[in-house]
């Protein structure tokens, strides 16, 4: 596993075909290809930016993409654009700044079906969530997988606000309530 921070725009075009692959395939199969390609791009190139912006990648023995996590620390005032919104709604602003102000956002993990099954997935996530303990992430509640993995690997869901439910879950980093 190799170790980014916006030195990862150096293989910008490999990550995005990667994404594409990863991100366009069931559950999210409905995105088309092509706007899911220039989205990713155009956000990889602000994210890279972000305060405390970091990646791991892990490279196959040819050098293609088996894996990748990115993340940063999650800013003030917390944002509402993409699904920020829903994530305040779910937990409030004041949970919101407790729990997720100032903490690690992971804010991509993808793992190429071929690597899939080997704990890479928990080894990138792992490997990121290391160096910041205080971490969260979010995902759709339609990818049952995903939901699954980041439960068995111990990552806590924090209450919802009554009838705040909606399609994201929210989840906290293990460590961040040992």
């Amino acid at each position: 596993m190799k170790t980014y921070g916006p030195d990862l725009l150096s293989i910008a075009d490999e990550l995005t075909d990667t994404y594409v692959e990863i991100f366009t395939a069931p559950p999210w199969d409905a995105r088309d290809p092509e706007e899911t390609r220039t989205a990713f791009r155009h956000r990889l190139t602000e994210d890279v930016r972000r305060d405390g912006f970091a990646a791991l990648v892990d490279h196959a023995d040819d050098g293609s993409i088996n894996g990748f996590v990115t993340g940063w620390i999650t800013p003030a005032p917390f944002r509402t654009d993409r699904a920020y919104g829903k994530v305040a709604d779910r937990l409030g602003a004041e949970r919101v700044g407790e729990l997720l102000v100032g903490a690690f956002e992971i804010d991509e993990l993808g793992v190429r079906k071929r690597a899939r099954g080997t704990g890479l997935g928990r080894r990138l996530l792992e490997g990121l969530v290391a160096a910041h303990p205080r971490a969260w992430l979010l995902t759709w509640d339609q990818a049952h997988d995903t939901v699954a993995f980041y439960r068995r690997l111990g990552w806590i869901e924090p209450e919802t606000l009554p009838g705040q439910e909606n399609d994201i879950v929210v989840f906290l980093a293990p460590k961040q309530h040992a």
